[in-house]
């Protein structure tokens, strides 16, 4: 955390805080649920009720907001969008004010575990993180792994592609231990807890999470050329060259039709 701030950086700070999860703790649930339905101006005083949000945010607030305002990014005005590729076995975190153009890389967050091998999840149990498109559905601020952020998996496509049982509970976490899920240790969980809060309180409905295997191009297609899941990761080419292309995230309705 920084010691000392300059003016402006203070000012970020207060700006900062005005706008003021199987992961889910025993209770962890019915705290993330009790969270949905709130208006954005009032989701950052409710994730602050919560004693390790508020830790966090009296920790690296600060730096936080100086790292948005190396950014020109205003707390005020923040959208947020993560994606993972699994063959780096990093989480990428961007951001971009509202209406602002282009996403820019605002930090990476190396896997502290990984668990299954390349390709979709599509049975309870079986440790593979998901593949495709996703959006933030649940922040739980008592999870057993610190903090935790819930991804709407199984989501429609994984319903219609996956087994009876598809699975569910997949979350983006603290610690270092995965069974699906994607930790990024509790200092990292922090920071994306903290932005994504902050995303949300500055109106943003919606935080999409995309999860690719590998980057998706077709040199590294035919590399895997005999596999099973080619049809499927084809299905995913669209949204990663999208975005690649122009560091923003391709309509929802035509994600669904390339899925």
């Amino acid at each position: 955390m920084l010691r000392r701030l300059s003016c402006c950086g203070l000012l970020l700070l207060v700006g900062f805080q005005l706008l003021a999860q199987g992961c889910a703790s025993p209770g962890g649930k019915a705290a993330a649920d009790s969270l949905t339905g709130k208006s954005p101006a009032a989701f950052w005083q409710e994730q602050l009720r919560f004693p390790r949000v508020r830790a966090a945010q009296a920790g690296i607030g600060a730096e936080l907001a100086t790292r948005l305002h190396a950014h020109a990014l205003d707390p005020k005005k923040l959208e947020v969008f993560i994606r993972m590729i699994k063959s780096r076995a990093e989480l990428e975190l961007w951001a971009r004010n509202q209406g602002g153009g282009a996403f820019q890389l605002l930090k990476t967050y190396p896997l502290s575990a990984t668990s299954g091998t390349l390709g979709p999840k599509r049975r309870s149990g079986d440790y593979q993180v998901p593949e495709g498109f996703y959006e933030i559905d649940r922040f739980n601020p008592k999870s057993n792994y610190h903090l935790s952020l819930g991804l709407n998996y199984p989501n429609a496509a994984d319903r219609a592609l996956g087994e009876p049982h598809p699975g569910g509970d997949i979350f983006i976490h603290g610690g270092e231990a995965s069974i699906g899920c994607l930790p990024i240790t509790d200092a990292g969980i922090e920071e994306v807890y903290l932005l994504a809060v902050a995303a949300r309180a500055a109106g943003q409905a919606v935080i999409p999470v995309h999860l690719f295997p590998f980057p998706i191009t077709e040199t590294e297609l035919a590399k895997r050329r005999n596999s099973p899941h080619q049809a499927f990761w084809r299905g995913l080419m669209p949204g990663f060259v999208y975005f690649e292309q122009h560091h923003d995230v391709m309509r929802t309705e035509a994600l669904l039709v390339a899925r």
